[in-house]
């Protein structure tokens, strides 16, 4: 069993963005997919709602960009942003001709059915059903296992990037990763032309969040190591709606349903949502968000209630066969009873900073999909617009691969194991995550202070501390890689936080309520790069 291996291009996540990346590589280069779980553990799998594209010819490329800014708070790059919604229809074409069922709708010219969710003006999010992100992610996975030029890495957690300089060539960038086999508890070697950042988001890092156990900012952390900025990690979207249940593990209900007319009540049926904002329950997510935490912390709720049982039994099962069958399932029948929800981290904004073709600051490493902060979400991401981004920026990483010079990567050392020796006492990961976890939420959640930042940062650092001391002692493990990334990816996020004085989106702090004349983007350089000159 070899413990190298030589690829024309890494592809480190298999969600949307990695995978879709891959079938758009391969048919020119050999390709290695690397993957933590299965082929289909990531964030995308999990997507409900759908795709937000312009597909309708009552709607427009600038209305489209225009509610995207809305959402963005002011922070949005206006290039970036045009550049993801002019590739929309492209986009979803690329996906149709590969064979994902999109839900028919009644319009003959269109021939797919466009919900609205908040933050939308227009009914413009392509959708499978309530479950877009597996009928999408199924479609890659069966084109990716076909496809002769992609070999797949499952159970192989990527644990830090190889510069060049490691071999005494600055000059390539980055030429591969370190990556633990976890079923044969090995660490293997990845020699790539170019390297690929897709490991998704940083949900792991609070206590409760929608997003799968993969997502533990393992990209972020790897890009921050090897000398990438990173950027807005401040803005955490916290979804509105996650169906609260104890034997309901990070169950989303999606935005759509809240679009098809669901009500957000208090015990006793009463509605708060238009005492919050005029827009209601279709409101950007952040609005929705605080404005739950606020009615649950007024009243000492655990939870708030989502209505739709005034829709026809038929018409719900039809729209959200699988949020209606999960509820089922726990003893909630959505048709006559409504939803138990809470807020839970969702979504990262901010991520490692690129450019339009996906590049990031060390060459021939690039990021896309939720890792990255390609400029397009702002201080809030409108609804929908991240399957798309993963779409458009991953055939934009692509195109700029393609055409660069085609240079094998150099011979690389092995991973060096001689100093270290077998982990004593595990219970030490456990304990530092959980502190971890319930820090963040406690400190850096929905409504924020400066003083609750300061205590996650000296709590943070102390575990730092404890993590690296810990992963210079020992041989790395799958638990142990995660945390050092996680607590690695939470100061960034509490860094950020205390940059910014002033609320805009999803940073809402007491202690600067208002909004500065001028948005600004939150960017952190490594310190040993500080004084490096950018591209």
């Amino acid at each position: 069993m070899p413990n190298q291996y030589q690829y024309d291009a890494l592809i480190l996540g298999s969600g949307a963005a990695g995978q879709s990346l891959a079938l758009l590589l391969a048919s020119h280069l050999r390709v290695a997919l690397v993957t933590k779980r299965g082929l289909a553990d990531s964030a995308s799998s999990l997507a409900q709602g759908g795709i937000a594209a312009v597909l309708d010819t009552a709607d427009s490329v600038e209305a489209h960009i225009r509610d995207t800014f809305t959402a963005g708070a002011g922070l949005c790059d206006p290039d970036a942003t045009r550049f993801v919604v002019e590739h929309g229809r492209e986009a979803i074409a690329w996906l149709i001709a590969r064979g994902v069922p999109f839900t028919r709708g009644d319009d003959p010219e269109l021939g797919f059915h466009l919900t609205r969710e908040g933050g939308h003006s227009h009914r413009r999010i392509i959708h499978a059903a309530d479950a877009t992100g597996a009928a999408v992610q199924t479609v890659l996975s069966e084109n990716v296992l076909a496809h002769p030029n992609i070999d797949i890495y499952e159970q192989h957690i990527a644990i830090d990037l190889i510069l060049g300089e490691r071999v005494g060539r600055p000059e390539l960038g980055c030429v591969g990763a370190y990556a633990l086999d976890i079923k044969n508890n090995r660490v293997v070697t990845f020699a790539a032309r170019s390297t690929v950042l897709a490991t998704g988001g940083v949900g792991k890092v609070y206590l409760f969040t929608t997003n799968p156990d993969v997502a533990t900012g393992d990209g972020v952390a790897m890009a921050w190591r090897a000398g990438c900025r990173v950027r807005n990690m401040e803005f955490i979207q916290f979804h509105p709606t996650c169906l609260y249940h104890p034997q309901a593990k990070s169950f989303l209900i999606s935005e759509a349903v809240r679009g098809e007319g669901g009500l957000l009540k208090l015990p006793g049926s009463i509605r708060f949502m238009p005492a919050h904002d005029e827009r209601a329950e279709l409101a950007p997510r952040d609005v929705v968000a605080r404005a739950i935490d606020f009615e649950m912390k007024k009243h000492g709720l655990d939870c708030v209630h989502l209505d739709i049982s005034h829709k026809p039994a038929d018409w719900l099962r039809g729209h959200f066969p699988n949020i209606h069958a999960r509820c089922l399932e726990l003893g909630i029948d959505i048709a006559h009873q409504p939803i138990p929800v809470v807020p839970a981290a969702h979504y990262s904004c901010g991520g490692i900073v690129t450019d339009l073709a996906a590049r990031t600051d060390v060459s021939h490493l690039y990021a896309i999909g939720e890792s990255a902060s390609t400029g397009l979400h702002g201080a809030n991401r409108l609804a929908s617009n991240s399957l798309l981004e993963c779409l458009v920026f991953g055939e934009a990483a692509a195109r700029d691969i393609l055409s660069s010079p085609q240079v094998p990567p150099p011979a690389l050392p092995p991973w060096d194991e001689s100093q270290v020796t077998d982990a004593d006492e595990e219970v030490v990961l456990a304990h530092n995550w959980a502190e971890l976890r319930q820090a963040m939420w406690d400190y850096v959640g929905i409504v924020r202070t400066n003083k609750r930042l300061q205590r996650a940062r000296n709590r943070i650092r102390l575990l730092a501390r404890e993590i690296d001391e810990f992963y210079s002692n020992f041989r790395v493990s799958n638990d142990l890689i995660e945390l050092r990334n996680l607590v690695a990816t939470a100061e960034l996020i509490v860094n950020c936080a205390l940059r910014r004085h002033e609320s805009r989106g999803l940073h809402y702090s007491r202690d600067y309520p208002a909004p500065l004349p001028r948005a600004r983007d939150t960017v952190l350089t490594p310190p040993r790069f500080r004084h490096r000159s950018s591209r």
